[in-house]
């Protein structure tokens, strides 16, 4: 009996086809069942070859070897996860498989996971593709009768291999050609470069910052505060002391005024759209602080462990409008707690497909992030879990509501020709604002409802405020995270043409890339966090001054992604990019061997490696501190200052651990002190307390019940808010 073989992208995806399609029969790294396999990758097993694959030589980085074009690039199987490449291989080789499904991720990067495999084993099988948005039962059931064939997905494969080899021949060049050139570790790359350099931009737009000093005249009344404004051109902001002067002179010892025109207008604030990653990545690092990482774990966690939201790495905040159909099973799933209000709202709703959200011209691979229609095991979620949960399902439940509706009053005021103004907004109906709870726009009381023109209101007083223009604001992770998906307004050539591009293709990186991005300028210490805010180090403003400009600027990208997406599209030839992109990188080499810069490490200490002897240089990191050895064929670490996840029995914030070996010592913000010796006999002796989740999970199986037991009394000790 013939066989059909599914390769998943990872182990949990490949353990819900397999319980879907009843491949009851577990053996080691694959299911079966009597009409299928079903087996599963761990990310990449297959990269692109080193370069020592092609000579031993490039073992040692040189850089008269550079550049290294081979004139064929090859793949090669990835060491730590060989084991489970060569289970697929034999999978691929049984006589009763027939062909392939390919099941990994539906998007550029899981078509390259799944072809790589395949060709590296030297696959011939037909192959199929399952393409869904969703891991739910209902949905990998509905994918498997929708299966696409293979050949489909053929350019979205070229597209994916052109991007990764682009990437290896100026990425592997480039760094090997700094690193040698200055005898340090720096890496640069058509992304990671241009996102260090937009923050580098940002703090000498605020280091060159000249602040000007500006006046505002405000004159309060019996209704609420009017600002003067400009007739000419309606600014508020006067930038001459002379003309403030002026004003008020003309009209300070006034104690009643004119209005001259009321105007009341009905507006609305229309629903928002939907998440894509990088907007709930953005939202969640300003409610939460949490890193593009950490969002994209959690989220994917949500979609693959939980099935509770559809798949994470989605640049769409649009719906395709066969989606309009599940809406109601989706709220159905949601119908506890805050949201069952909204939900029982929104199910009096006949079709949802009239919605704006539903486009499918705004489509592309994946729709927006959105609930399953999984039944919600809400208290199976961390406290981190539900706070995405929460974020994605309020957009949600939002996005489906009506508009936000408020009554607009723009009064004016004229004292001696000086025109003065005062806007207010009373909330018609909060729509969509309901579901976040808003009171903005709230009725201000001490306007007259029959308030009209050439009524006389009385003049509390007039008086000018000082201020001064502000700089920009440094990146958090979520501001650069917008920068990276706009960065038009940083292009160096300021060509409208790139600028167009960059828009079509989403920036800099993409959904999929954006965390692992910010991630990297991390651990190769050429961006700090200080507070909230990125700061750029010595370390990676000196690799700035070094990398070649076109590397520095958003410009590479735009065009790398154009073509990428001709690609995609069938409408450009893969080895005609392939062919550019050779040529690029030969430049960019010869441009580095002439350059007559110098490289300082200016964080060498005088600790020397106990490994080759060589001094060490201090590091920081999203962690803490570290010592790395300055020779780059070493790189020893050692950590000298963590952020733990212990807690300050004093204030309960986290504390740092300093030191090394048995010498580390926790410290605190608050001032506590202790050393690890105690630290672990402390822990040791304390006893095990109701955890805050199994608190959740036992108060909400009461049914309302009177509790009144032992584990009631436990609980009763507990700060669950």
């Amino acid at each position: 009996m013939s066989k059909k073989l599914v390769i998943a992208e990872k182990p949990s995806v490949g353990r819900d086809i397999a319980r879907v399609l009843k491949c009851g029969k577990k053996e080691n790294g694959y299911f079966e069942s009597s009409d299928y396999i079903v087996t599963w990758a761990m990310g990449h097993l297959v990269e692109l070859a080193s370069p020592e694959y092609y000579d031993k030589k490039y073992a040692a980085w040189k850089l008269d070897d550079l550049p290294i074009i081979p004139k064929s690039m090859k793949t090669s199987v990835i060491k730590k996860t060989g084991k489970q490449f060569s289970t697929i291989k034999r999978l691929i080789g049984r006589k009763d498989v027939k062909n392939v499904i390919i099941a990994t991720d539906a998007g550029r990067e899981g078509e390259l996971v799944a072809r790589w495999i395949l060709e590296e084993a030297g696959s011939t099988k037909p192959i199929e593709r399952l393409w869904i948005s969703s891991v739910t039962d209902k949905a990998i059931a509905d994918g498997f009768k929708n299966l696409k064939p293979g050949h489909q997905y053929d350019n979205l494969y070229l597209s994916a291999l052109a991007r990764a080899k682009a990437d290896w021949i100026v990425g592997i060049n480039a760094t090997r050609a700094l690193t040698t050139k200055y005898n340090a570790q720096l890496s640069c790359g058509r992304v990671q470069t241009p996102t260090l350099n937009l923050i580098k931009t940002r703090e000498e737009e605020i280091e060159n910052f000249k602040p000007k000093e500006y006046w505002e005249v405000i004159m309060s009344t019996s209704i609420g505060n009017f600002k003067w404004v400009d007739k000419n051109n309606s600014n508020h902001r006067i930038y001459e002391k002379i003309t403030v002067d002026k004003i008020l002179n003309k009209t300070e010892k006034s104690e009643k005024v004119e209005i001259i025109n009321m105007e009341i207008k009905d507006k609305s604030i229309p629903s928002p759209l939907l998440f894509d990653l990088t907007e709930l990545q953005r939202e969640a690092n300003k409610r939460f602080g949490y890193s593009a990482k950490e969002t994209l774990s959690l989220v994917q966690r949500l979609y693959e462990n939980h099935k509770l939201l559809t798949y994470p790495r989605t640049d769409s905040k649009y719906l395709s409008k066969d989606i309009a159909a599940t809406i109601k099973e989706r709220l159905s799933a949601i119908d506890f707690g805050s949201y069952s209000r909204y939900v029982k709202q929104l199910k009096l709703v006949s079709d949802f497909s009239k919605n704006k959200i539903f486009n499918d011209n705004k489509v592309t691979d994946h729709h927006a992030l959105i609930p399953t229609e999984e039944k919600s095991g809400y208290y199976d979620l961390s406290d981190s879990e539900m706070k995405i949960f929460d974020m994605v399902v309020r957009r949600f439940l939002a996005a489906l509501m009506p508009h936000y509706t408020y009554r607009q009053f723009s009064v004016e005021a004229e004292i001696q020709g000086e025109r003065f103004l005062l806007n207010d907004s009373v909330c018609t109906t909060k729509g969509w604002k309901s579901v976040y709870d808003y009171d903005e726009h709230e009725k201000n009381e001490s306007m007259p409802k029959d308030l009209k023109s050439g009524d006389i209101i009385k003049v509390t007083s007039i008086k000018s405020i000082k201020d001064f223009t502000k700089p920009p604001k440094l990146f958090t992770e979520g501001t650069l995270l917008s920068a990276m998906e706009n960065p038009t307004k940083y292009m160096s050539a300021r060509n409208k043409e790139l600028a167009r591009l960059l828009d079509e293709t989403g920036g800099l990186g993409t959904v999929a890339t954006r965390a692992d991005i910010i991630e990297k300028l991390f651990s190769k210490f050429y961006v700090e966090k200080k507070d909230s805010y990125l700061h750029t180090t010595e370390k990676g403003r000196q690799l700035l001054n070094l990398v070649p400009n076109e590397l520095k600027s958003p410009d590479l990208t735009a065009k790398w992604e154009y073509k990428l997406e001709k690609i995609k599209n069938g409408l450009m030839n893969e080895k005609t990019f392939a062919n550019e992109t050779i040529e690029y990188s030969k430049s960019i080499i010869n441009e580095i061997k002439n350059d007559e810069s110098k490289y300082i490490h200016t964080n060498k200490t005088g600790d020397k490696c106990p490994e080759c002897g060589s001094y060490m240089l201090k590091e920081k990191d999203r962690n803490g501190e570290l010592l790395k050895c300055s020779n780059i064929d070493c790189g020893k670490r050692i950590r000298t200052r963590k952020i733990s996840n212990a807690r300050c029995p004093q204030c309960k914030k986290r504390m740092t651990i300093t030191g090394i070996g048995e010498a580390q010592t926790f410290i605190c913000s608050c001032g506590y002190r202790e050393k690890l010796s105690s630290f672990n006999k402390r822990k040791s002796q304390e006893k095990k307390g109701v955890s805050k989740r199994d608190a959740k999970k036992y108060i909400a199986n009461q049914d309302n019940e009177e509790i009144n037991s032992a584990m009631a009394d436990a609980l009763a000790k507990l700060k669950l808010d």
